[in-house]
């Protein structure tokens, strides 16, 4: 990711790269700045002391040389012994006295511009006071030397080095800014990281990201507790998520045939009957009720009951056709949503291809066995009802109706379906229905 960022819009919060970024280049220049200060106080002040040596080391000279001609006053002499020693050092004005303080000798630098501006107020600052040097001849004082010093080669000499300086301070506060950049790349390249898995996690849910190892051991360590983090909350959710899908089958399932129950079959029954209206088709309800049930309990036990109610309800799911749904909705109650039918009559075939499924004794744990019959009431939309309230009610009736009569036996509700005459063959217009489908 690269470091460099866009451009904030108005009214933004700044990043953290650009708070760091002007701490950093702020602090360089601070640093950088009182550096160079510093160094360039020390430098002119070093060079003040230098040139301020040097001009008495000169006037010492210089006296040495003068001894003779000042002895004997010989203005001539002086005037040109001064001129060939000034002229090849930093030497602005030189004056010569005798004893009696008359001058001698003035020497003064020749074929120089007078300095204006700012070079000028330099030059008066970093000017030194003159310098006066007794002229001795055996220990005896004849004469008296004042010696200015020439500032100007020293002012030269300071613009030269400020400018060097000047250009070292560039090329450190250069690098300085690099280095700088170099560690905030590392610093904030993880925490960019983070927020970025963050946003993932938060928004999209997305606990299998993690954070790359990071360059800085705090950093490091923080990335790998926030990737334990994830580890244990995506572990989390898939628990959660686990517990969720079986929340859901429980709520919508039987917990002992692991049929549906009576809401998720209601809900079933409401989608078909209205997919029934929108494409012309007709659905068929079957109501089943155990005949005796309650005769199987007493007699052998409650756990005989929930075997034959296991039985029955996996004789009557493998005698349906794969779109069809079954759901245990009562005690010994049992219902069966047939969908697709081509005619209502089909439901007659579904309702005793069930109760040959019964024909059967159904084994209990004790070893022995039970005949299990059922009584089937079925109702057909749009036959015997227009919703799907009215049809399961329709269907109910009809149970009721074929436990009346004997038992184990279906009926239809009114108005009264029949079923098909013939060895069970359909008319070529309607193929025969399909129930392993």
């Amino acid at each position: 990711m690269s470091p460099r960022q866009p451009v904030r819009r108005q009214g933004a919060r700044p990043t953290l790269y650009s708070v760091l970024r002007r701490i950093h280049l702020g602090v360089a220049l601070i640093a950088v700045c009182t550096a160079g200060l510093a160094l360039t106080a020390i430098g002119v002040t070093a060079l003040r002391v230098y040139a301020d040596h040097n001009v008495r080391l000169v006037a010492r000279s210089i006296a040495y040389t003068l001894e003779a001609p000042v002895v004997f006053r010989d203005q001539a002499a002086t005037a040109e012994t001064l001129a060939a020693i000034a002229a090849s050092e930093d030497i602005a004005r030189a004056t010569v006295y005798d004893r009696d303080h008359h001058v001698l000798a003035v020497w003064q630098r020749p074929g120089q511009a007078p300095l204006t501006g700012l070079r000028h107020a330099l030059v008066e600052w970093l000017g030194t006071d003159a310098v006066e040097q007794s002229i001795l001849h055996q220990a005896q004082q004849v004469g008296m030397l004042r010696v200015s010093g020439d500032p100007r080669n020293l002012l030269h000499f300071l613009l030269q080095g400020a400018l060097g300086l000047l250009a070292c301070l560039l090329l450190t506060a250069v690098g300085a800014h690099y280095l700088a950049s170099r560690l905030l790349v590392q610093i904030i390249e993880p925490l960019r990281n983070l927020m970025r898995v963050a946003h993932a996690v938060r928004s999209q849910r997305d606990f299998a990201q993690r954070t790359p190892p990071a360059s800085i051991a705090e950093l490091n360590a923080l990335s790998e507790d926030f990737n334990g983090l994830l580890d244990e909350l995506q572990t989390w959710q898939n628990q959660m998520q686990h517990e969720n899908r079986s929340l859901a089958h429980r709520a919508n399932h039987d917990a002992l045939t692991g049929l549906l129950n009576r809401a998720a079959f209601v809900e079933a029954l409401e989608h078909a009957v209205r997919h029934a209206a929108a494409n012309d088709e007709y659905a068929a309800v079957l109501y089943l009720d155990s005949d005796d049930f309650k005769h199987v309990n007493d007699r052998h036990g409650h756990a005989a009951g929930d075997a034959v109610l296991v039985a029955v309800a996996q004789r009557i799911r493998a005698t349906l056709r794969g779109r069809d749904t079954v759901a245990r909705i009562g005690g010994d109650e049992f219902a069966v949503l047939a969908t697709a039918l081509r005619a209502p009559a089909d439901a007659i075939q579904i309702a005793e291809h069930i109760l040959q499924a019964m024909a059967c004794p159904i084994d209990l744990p004790d070893g022995s066995s039970v005949q299990a019959s059922l009584s089937i009431g079925l109702a057909v939309f749009p036959v015997h009802a227009q919703g799907s309230q009215a049809l399961l009610h329709a269907a109910d009736a009809a149970m009721y109706g074929a436990k009346r009569r004997s038992g184990g036996i279906w009926q239809s509700a009114e108005p009264r379906l029949e079923p098909r005459a013939g060895p069970r063959t359909e008319p070529r217009t309607e193929p025969r229905l399909d129930l392993k489908q």
